[in-house]
C-alpha cells in the first residue's frame, strides 16, 4: 500500500519564490545530512543565502561529503541543541535573516523560542501552519491548515487560521480561494461540535468579507470530489473543488498530510505563517525535495 513515487518539488511553487531571489536564511542544527542536502538544493535554486548554525565541525563534514562549498556562507558555532534556537530568534529579531528553517531540532524547542516576546516576531494574527500539497511538478496544489501547530483551535483561532491560509493562497496565484472547513458530516449536528463551529465559520467569513468562498460543515469526501457532492446533493461554490482545506484538528491535518505522502507520494511544503518570519519546521523523517519546497514555500510567504 505505501508508495514507491518519487517526491518532487512542485515547479509553480519554485516559480513564485524564484521572484525573491537570495533570501537570508538561518538553518537551526544544520549539521545533518538531510538538511544539508536541501540547503544545497535552496542555493542551487537561488532562493537563499544560508546562515548555518550548530556544531561547525558537523556542518562541515555534511558540506564535505555533498561537495557542497560552504566557504560562502556565515557558520555561527553553536555544539548545544537548544542553544541554535535561540540564536536564530535573535537573529530573526534583528532582521539578520528572513526566514528560520528547522534543521536537525525538535520543533517544539524551536518554537517555543519563535513564540518568546522578547523576541517580538508575532504578528497581528496567530501563528498557524501550512501544508502545500502536491503530487506532480506540475500539479495544481491543495492548502491544508492547520496540521501541525494549533492543536485543537476554537473558532477565534480557527478564523486566524483561515486568514493566514487565505494570504497564503493569493501568493500562489489563487486569487479568491475555495475554502472547505472540514467537519466528519456536511450536516450541522449538536453531537458533532466541528460541524457546528464549521457553521459559525462559515457565517463569519461573510460577515467580515473575506476575499474567499468559505463554506462548511464539509466532509472530505464531498470537499475535494464534484461526484460525491452532486450525490450528496451538495450544491454550492466549495463542494468538490476545494483549494484550501480548513481541518478541525492536529490530528485529522497531520494524518491526512501524512497519508498522501506515505500512500500517495506527494510533496508536502509545510511552513509557519502569521509572524514577522516564515518558519519551516520539515519532518525529521521528510526528503530532500519536501524540504526545498518548504523552504519555497517559506520565501513565497514573505512580506
Amino acid at each position: 500500500m505505501l508508495s514507491d513515487k518519487e517526491i518532487v518539488c512542485p515547479n509553480n511553487l519554485l516559480d513564485y519564490a524564484h521572484k525573491k531571489k537570495g533570501v537570508l536564511a538561518g538553518i537551526v542544527n544544520a549539521g545533518k545530512p538531510l538538511p544539508m542536502l536541501s540547503v544545497m538544493d535552496a542555493v542551487n535554486e537561488d532562493l537563499i543565502i544560508p546562515i548555518f548554525i550548530g556544531d561547525k565541525k558537523e556542518i562541515q563534514k555534511c558540506a564535505d561529503n555533498l561537495k557542497f562549498d560552504i566557504s560562502k556562507f556565515e557558520t555561527i558555532h553553536e555544539p548545544v541543541e537548544n542553544n541554535t534556537a535561540k540564536i536564530a530568534a535573535k537573529l530573526a529579531s534583528e532582521n539578520k535573516i528572513r526566514i528560520i528553517v528547522k534543521g536537525h531540532i525538535h520543533t517544539d524547542i524551536l518554537m517555543k523560542e519563535v513564540l518568546k516576546r522578547e523576541y517580538n516576531l508575532l504578528g497581528k494574527t496567530r501563528l498557524s501552519h501550512v501544508w502545500h500539497m502536491t503530487l506532480d511538478k506540475e500539479d495544481k496544489p491543495l492548502i491544508i491548515t492547520d496540521g501541525a501547530l494549533n492543536v485543537l483551535p476554537n473558532v477565534k483561532t480557527k478564523m486566524h487560521i483561515l486568514k493566514n491560509a487565505i494570504n497564503f493562497s493569493n501568493r500562489i496565484g489563487i486569487e479568491k480561494p475555495k475554502v472547505a472547513v472540514l467537519s466528519a458530516t456536511e450536516e450541522v449536528l449538536d453531537s458533532v461540535q466541528s460541524s457546528l463551529e464549521a457553521k459559525e465559520i462559515t457565517e463569519l467569513a461573510k460577515k467580515e468579507n473575506l476575499n474567499a468562498e468559505v463554506f462548511g460543515p464539509l466532509a472530505f469526501d464531498n470537499s475535494i470530489s464534484k461526484k460525491s457532492a452532486a450525490i450528496k446533493g451538495i450544491k454550492n461554490t466549495v463542494a468538490g473543488q476545494a483549494d484550501v482545506l480548513l481541518v478541525p484538528s492536529v490530528e485529522a491535518g497531520n494524518a491526512l498530510v501524512k497519508m498522501m505522502i506515505y500512500f500517495m507520494g506527494a510533496c508536502a511544503a509545510g511552513v509557519v505563517i502569521g509572524g514577522k518570519v516564515p518558519v519551516v519546521i520539515t519532518s525529521r523523517s521528510d526528503e530532500a525535495p519536501a524540504r526545498l519546497a518548504s523552504m519555497a514555500a517559506a520565501v513565497v510567504a514573505l512580506d
